[in-house]
């Protein structure tokens, strides 16, 4: 039999409908090596991609990775899938498959081997980074539940039920996990039965019983936790309503516990979703409220680590999450809260002028006049010598320059009659910003004006030669 004409003249269509096929009806081994083949040619390039869905792919890979009694084809299907959605309108190809293409990647994703849920996990990932219609129908379905569920296995030991996290929202999670394995252990023995009626024995293959998950390697645990805390990482981004969810099933937590004891990598992803998290709270007051109050373990947790890392990483990209998530949090904290500053301040120094940019960003959201406590902030930061740094910081790059200009102005007009500012030069300094700099940046001339005259009016006096500089 001959092939169509446009299968003759592009052999990609031809292949993808073999392998298509090849899925539908196929014996089992041949299912899987139809997937990885169609994954293969994926992951080439985004032509290849496009051919697959409109050729209807998708389907058949969703149909796919529900065979319980194959891991290798479920990992197959999810693979397959998770090359396909780089691109929004895929994404929202696989979810558009009915409802049920998100609640089958869900239900998989509770209910399978470590081995599945590492690439499940993935295509949470990847789909909710890259449609946030993909967010919400993930969220409607509860997939959050599970991830954080999965990144708490085994991350709490039984002696910390007694400690400073707080009893009762560790014994939450530990409640999570319990129903979790008397999930997977019924669905299990349901498996069970159903073969033994259809085949007079045997057993499930698949699977999410404690003791299975116990017996896997170590190294499958960490990268199942890191792709579940990349998941969250992309749920939460840019959305209040899923940082809220995150919050309510106690996975700050446990995000926290792992920054402190996770792997590099897991660290990081642990970060960057309590960075989102931040971000809604700082734009949401109910958020900011209910999930970072201060008698909140989770919270207090949560700034312990943030500030472990401002302190200790020597890893830049690390730095900048964490200082910019400290940031969206100043309103949270009273003016007797000095810890956090100090370890702010001192990164206004930091060798990477990035990382000196992001603590004067930080720090003017301690001291704008959004933040009611804003004049007790300005004056802890000049006590820990914030206006020497600011001088030299406004030497630096471009970036860098201008946040140090706006940090220095709101110290001047929250804390004008301070001392440290006259032999610090600092009215010489604002008096001597280029007529450019508020030509490019208008919005500061106000800013700046304000500044030089709370600064006047406690000091007054000659000043030295101006120092001037290009932004």
């Amino acid at each position: 039999m001959a092939l169509p004409p446009i299968a003759s003249n592009d052999p990609i269509v031809a292949w993808v409908w073999v392998g298509i096929t090849s899925i539908y009806m196929a014996p089992m081994a041949e299912k899987i090596e139809a997937a990885n083949q169609l994954a293969s040619l994926a992951k080439d390039n985004d032509r290849n991609k496009q051919i697959i869905v409109e050729e209807g792919g998708v389907p058949p890979f969703l149909k796919l990775i529900k065979e319980k009694d194959s891991p290798e084809a479920q990992i197959a299907a999810a693979v397959a899938l998770f090359y396909l959605c780089n691109d929004g309108d895929r994404v929202r190809a696989i979810s558009a498959e009915s409802t049920a293409g998100v609640q089958t990647i869900v239900k998989v994703l509770a209910d399978s081997p470590m081995r599945v849920q590492i690439w499940v996990a993935r295509l949470v990932a990847v789909m909710a980074e890259n449609d946030s219609g993909a967010q919400d129908y993930f969220a409607r379905e509860n997939v959050i539940r599970p991830l954080v569920t999965l990144l708490s296995f085994e991350t709490f030991s039984d002696d910390q039920f007694g400690g400073q996290m707080g009893k009762q929202s560790i014994h939450s999670l530990v409640q999570m996990n319990k129903e979790m394995e008397k999930v997977g252990e019924t669905k299990t023995r349901s498996n069970n039965k159903e073969k033994d009626r259809d085949n007079g024995g045997g057993g499930s293959k698949g699977g999410g019983t404690r003791k299975e998950r116990e017996k896997e390697s170590w190294e499958v645990k960490q990268k199942l936790k890191m792709s579940c805390a990349e998941a969250l990482w992309m749920l939460a981004k840019g959305s209040v309503s899923n940082s809220k969810r995150i919050t309510e099933t106690k996975g700050l937590l446990c995000l926290a516990k792992l920054v402190e004891i996770g792997e590099p990598e897991l660290q990081f992803n642990c970060v960057m979703t309590i960075k989102e998290i931040t971000f809604a709270a700082e734009s949401n007051a109910d958020l900011r409220r209910a999930a970072f109050k201060a008698n909140s373990p989770a919270a207090k947790a949560v700034v312990d680590q943030l500030l472990r890392v401002i302190k200790g990483s020597s890893s830049p990209k690390l730095l900048v999450a964490a200082l910019q998530s400290m940031g969206s949090l100043a309103r949270t904290f009273p003016a007797r809260e000095t810890r956090v500053i100090g370890p702010l301040v001192n990164h206004l120094n930091n060798r990477s002028q990035e990382v000196a940019a992001e603590a004067a960003i930080a720090l003017a959201k301690f001291t704008c006049e959004e933040n009611f406590l804003c004049e007790a902030h300005s004056k802890t930061m000049i006590e820990f010598n914030a206006i020497p740094a600011l001088m030299k910081l406004l030497r630096g790059s471009e970036r860098a320059q201008l946040r140090a200009l706006i940090l220095l102005c709101y110290l001047a007009v929250n804390a004008g009659n301070h001392e440290a500012l006259e032999p610090a030069r600092v009215l010489t300094a604002l008096e001597g910003v280029d007529r450019m700099v508020l030509a490019q940046y208008p919005e500061l001339r106000e800013l700046v004006a304000k500044a030089v005259y709370h600064i006047n009016l406690y000091h007054r006096g000659p000043h030295s030669q101006r120092l001037t500089f290009v932004i």
